[in-house]
């Protein structure tokens, strides 16, 4: 079994977190930021000291190649992301990265040759930071962006087009689609970003599947004037409104009978925003997640008649502006099986588990059979600067992700 060098992989990762625009243990690093492109050469150096061919597309997903014995089948791949959120951890998305490198670089010590070639990817803006979307790399490599995209302005009311072109990634963004069957698997390794493992003492979760967000923005325009003369009787408060409706969302997700099902008001906006004016406007953003698709646009549908009701009762008009609502994915099973028979190889211990947060494999799921390894990470504390996966877990996991790569590019897909 091919051998992880733990401790180099654990200073790379330290490395890599150095490169922050915040004061250490926090990380902050926004796509396309001077600081983003540095943490990018680093990476990339690295992958190229393992003599894997390197390129990038237009929107700045790289791609590290181990080229195989047979460069004409379809190439396996993992791989993760780099940006990261204000205020930060070092282990989200950095150690599928440096994880899948180092898998790389141990299966080339041990002497092995994968006949499929491997893909280490580094995917662009996983995080929705600057562009107001999660998953943008991986969104447009499975084509469920359109290049319309590009006019996306970011707060500083720059387009992605400007932006990216500065940063060095030129070209149409209809070239960064790949096709379905372009690869043969696709496999991340990554923190669990929650407790089970830790509590469990486990330490592997095999992902079953991915749940996927719906994404709603909700407006709702009342009557302002001032705290003191405006009557109660004769208030139009669309705070209050909002209130309603953000604890009808809680009722929505409650409402299902399932655990999978969550829903979260993470933005309330209000105007004028003083406190002796009664608010005259009120905007809410919405999160609701599920691995059953049909539970979680059921939610939409209660949310939309509590939004109707609460507006005919206070006299308010409510408007419900879709963002986004993505499908959620199954995990392909021959990864589930691959992943199992590492564990099982190596004498760890580990159980199927569905991942509650999404991430790139959400979309590569829509191009290529796709699983997911989770390591435990102290506490389930994610996107916090004490955010903490111990160097032996990443170890592990990055064991099992070599495994997994290795049964994978040898084992012909069925008809091949």
């Amino acid at each position: 079994m091919p051998a992880v060098d733990g401790e180099r992989l654990w200073g790379e990762l330290e490395t890599l977190a150095s490169f922050s625009d915040a004061p250490a243990p926090a990380v902050t690093r926004i796509v396309f930021s001077e600081t983003d492109l540095r943490a990018r050469d680093y990476v990339k150096a690295l992958c190229r000291e393992a003599s894997l061919v390197v390129r990038e597309d237009a929107v700045g997903n790289t791609f590290a190649r181990w080229v195989g014995r047979d460069p004409t089948l379809p190439p396996v791949a993992t791989g993760s992301h780099c940006d990261a959120i204000p205020n930060a951890g070092r282990f989200d998305g950095t150690v599928g990265v440096l994880g899948g490198l180092e898998a790389v670089r141990a299966l080339q010590r041990s002497g092995f040759q994968p006949s499929r070639s491997i893909d280490v990817v580094l995917f662009t803006s996983e995080e929705p930071t600057r562009f107001g979307i999660g998953c943008l790399g991986s969104r447009l490599m499975a084509g469920a962006l359109d290049s319309s995209v590009d006019h996306t302005l970011t707060s500083d009311g720059r387009s992605l087009n400007e932006v990216r072109a500065s940063a060095g990634f030129s070209g149409a963004l209809s070239e960064v689609r790949v096709p379905a069957g372009a690869y043969a698997a696709f496999v991340e390794l990554h923190i669990e970003q929650g407790p089970i493992l830790e509590q469990r003492l486990l330490d592997i979760g095999v992902v079953t599947a991915i749940a996927a967000p719906a994404s709603l923005r909700i407006v709702i325009e009342g009557e302002g004037g001032h705290a003191g003369t405006v009557l109660m009787p004769d208030r139009r408060d669309a705070f209050l409104a909002a209130a309603e409706i953000a604890l009808a969302v809680e009722g929505a997700a409650r409402s299902t009978g399932s655990i999978d099902t969550v829903a979260t008001v993470g933005v309330c906006d209000l105007f004028p925003g003083a406190i002796n004016s009664v608010p005259s406007r009120a905007r809410l953003e919405v999160d609701l997640r599920d691995i059953d698709l049909a539970r979680r646009d059921s939610m939409l549908v209660s949310i939309g008649r509590s939004s109707e009701e609460v507006a005919a009762r206070r006299r308010v008009t409510v408007r419900l502006e879709p963002i986004n609502a993505d499908p959620p994915a199954q995990c392909a099973q021959q990864i589930i099986d691959a992943i199992g028979t590492a564990c099982e190889a190596r004498r760890l211990r580990y159980q199927p588990m569905i991942s509650r947060a999404y991430h790139d494999s959400l979309f590569m799921s829509r191009i290529a059979p796709t699983g997911m390894i989770f390591i435990p990470c102290r506490g389930g504390v994610s996107h916090r600067p004490d955010e903490y996966a111990s160097p032996d877990a990443i170890a592990r996991g990055t064991a099992v992700l070599a495994d997994t790569l290795a049964a994978l590019s040898t084992a012909p897909r069925s008809g091949e």
